[in-house]
């Protein structure tokens, strides 16, 4: 029998984002910069539904459009273009679309944002959750209800975590632990909420509370411990240069849910992720950066070197038969409306 249920259950704040590349040096005050790069589209949350959606695996969104424009242009590439499920969705009348410009320069990028609080919470919009077979959130300090109702009726939870603006980094939020499958922060957060002064420390002490605990650790990779299968990794980074990290981390995270649905082994899942977040970055950010089935079919087709051949050699075996249609980057202007 098919399992129709959903692969990935997200929810989240979605933004409408305008990233802005090659800026030479960062703005002073009283300073116009011309750009020679510029890319626009959904960010946010869509960031991970765009990333898991291009890799094949039935997205479920929970998330609110303003009814503007930038809501509008949203949900558009969301379901039209994307093949999101925005079922659990909701517009609300009055409620302008979050909407941050980000100024992409080096390795790293600043962000302005103008926004207001949404009039829906996450509980709210997913309810009673759906069945799926995985969802990816974002823990925050305060829990909420459907993370529990979701873990309780079979749905694996895969977790990151955000900088924490008070600098508390309070270690009760690592409580939420006990409904995850797997955690995936990166090593300044993970060092943080355990306290250690090292990655590899912070690792040990996260497997101890997650069956599937993985660190990210920008230019210098990823390292995970999986106490299910009792594998260790640590795997370099790609070798790239960086255009724009925007949403980086969102497609490492999809790309590790989709190599985890597929049973692969730690070091496959997390090479594979690390891959995914490495080709994102060569593109303007948000969720039209993710390179998908074909976008990693594309690099593995054109390499050359015979280190990353023999290191990636699995995506032979891994990589589907038919990758897809070319994927949509991010446009210097929004789509016109289709009327």
């Amino acid at each position: 029998m098919d399992d129709d249920r959903p692969d990935v259950l997200l929810t989240g704040l979605l933004f409408y984002d305008l990233v802005l590349t090659g800026l030479g040096k960062p703005p002073a005050p009283g300073e116009e910069i011309w750009t020679t790069g510029m890319g626009c589209g959904p960010g946010g949350i869509a960031n991970l539904a765009v990333a898991a959606s291009r890799f094949g695996l039935r997205t479920s969104l929970a998330t609110v459009f303003g009814d503007d424009l930038y809501g509008e242009c949203c949900r558009d590439i969301l379901c039209d273009q994307e093949d999101v499920d925005l079922s659990l969705s909701r517009t609300a009348d009055g409620w302008p679309t979050p909407v941050t410009v980000a100024l992409a320069h080096g390795t790293d990028r600043a962000l302005v944002t103008h926004g207001q609080e949404p009039p829906y919470s996450q509980d709210v919009l997913v309810g009673d959750p759906p069945t799926a077979r995985t969802a990816l959130v974002h823990i925050e300090a305060q829990p909420r209800d459907w993370l529990a109702k979701a873990a309780a009726g079979g749905t694996q939870i895969y977790a990151d975590v955000g900088w924490d603006p008070s600098q508390e980094w309070s270690t009760a939020l690592l409580d939420q632990l006990a409904l995850c499958h797997a955690f995936l922060p990166n090593e300044t957060e993970a060092m943080a909420y355990t306290r250690t002064d090292s990655a590899v420390a912070a690792l040990g002490t996260l497997s101890e509370l997650v069956p599937v605990a993985v660190v990210t650790r920008g230019g210098d990779g990823a390292m995970a411990v999986d106490q299910t299968t009792g594998e260790y990794a640590d795997v370099p980074a790609l070798d790239v240069e960086v255009l724009d990290a925007t949403g980086a981390g969102d497609v490492f995270g999809a790309a590790f849910v989709t190599a985890s649905l597929g049973g692969w082994p730690l070091a496959e899942r997390l090479r594979f992720a690390v891959l995914a977040a490495g080709l994102s970055v060569r593109h303007h950010g948000g969720a039209l950066a993710a390179p998908g089935w074909y976008g990693v079919d594309r690099w593995w087709h054109s390499l050359t070197d015979p280190d990353l051949k023999r290191a990636y050699g699995f995506l032979a075996d891994r990589l589907p038969e038919n990758p897809g249609p070319p994927v949509a980057y991010a446009p210097v202007t929004p789509p016109a409306r289709q009327h």
